[in-house]
């Protein structure tokens, strides 16, 4: 099942929903600033998916990352520092997140939508 991590006055995350709805793809639903995905479940994200980076998972325009100075901290921190970091701040997370256990995407694009989640 896939697993939807959104935030429900993100308008990117409303656009990934109803592409998903439109193609009858279902998931469940989390709110990742209410509900934060668990730290473990985040390093095992960033690891299996470090070819793309650490910036992939992180919401670089969002105020928090801003307000904590993370763009020159980002390229100096281990996978456990990043994991810790996203579990404690659902707001730093690009969103929406979306897995299946072995696909990932982060933020929404239609083509990558389509190429992975079709």
């Amino acid at each position: 099942m896939l697993k939807f991590y959104g935030y429900k006055r993100c308008s990117t995350s409303k656009k990934a929903q109803k592409w998903l709805d439109d193609h009858q793809v279902v998931y469940q639903y989390q709110d990742l600033v209410e509900k934060t995905p668990k730290q473990q479940d985040l390093l095992k994200w960033l690891t299996d998916f470090q070819d793309r980076g650490l910036r992939y998972f992180f919401n670089t325009s969002g105020q928090v990352y801003r307000q904590m100075h993370l763009k020159d901290q980002i390229n100096k921190m281990t996978l456990e520092e990043a994991a810790k970091l996203l579990s404690q701040n659902g707001k730093l997370i690009k969103r929406p997140l979306v897995t299946d256990g072995k696909k990932l995407t982060c933020g929404f694009k239609e083509d990558i939508y389509e190429k992975t989640w079709l």
